[in-house]
């Protein structure tokens, strides 16, 4: 980044150089390697297969839950299931199922659009991978109970 630095004068390297300042990411090209080998381990098509039987899962159990509404019915879609509550506001669902050891995510999520085009303030949202389980599932809509009777 720096060609020479004295106390009289600073004299900067050439881009692109100037703009690479610090140590490389190191740690991340490590982490990175640690999940190509993962994913490697198990093969993509078996962790597909399991995620979309977790997600499948998810989409017979969550709308069992009283006063639950899916945000979304794309045929198609990827490991996140946004959802609302008649009862609770997302932020208080979250909280609440925080408390359960259930970590989901809450608000307009970036899509401010959507959110003002189909009326609501905010949605709660699960997201799910390769290391999610049917049982992860089964905790979340214990939780989700756990919060429709609170409210």
């Amino acid at each position: 980044m720096i060609h020479s630095v004295s106390f009289e004068e600073t004299t900067y390297a050439q881009p692109p150089a100037r703009f690479e300042a610090g140590t490389p990411p190191i740690a991340e090209v490590i982490g990175l390697g640690a999940a190509i080998d993962w994913v490697q381990s198990y093969g993509i098509e078996a962790l597909e297969a399991s995620e979309k039987t977790v997600q499948d899962y998810a989409l017979e159990e969550l709308p069992k839950i009283d006063g639950l509404r899916l945000i979304g019915k794309a045929p198609h879609r990827a490991g996140a299931i946004s959802f609302m509550l008649d009862k609770a506001h997302p932020h208080d669902i979250a909280t609440i199922v925080d408390g359960a050891g259930v970590s989901i995510r809450a608000g307009h999520h970036c899509a401010q659009p959507v959110m003002t085009r189909l009326g609501i303030p905010a949605t709660a949202r699960a997201s799910l991978g390769a290391y999610t389980t049917c049982a992860d599932i089964d905790r979340l809509v214990a939780a989700l109970n756990h919060v429709n009777e609170i409210f």
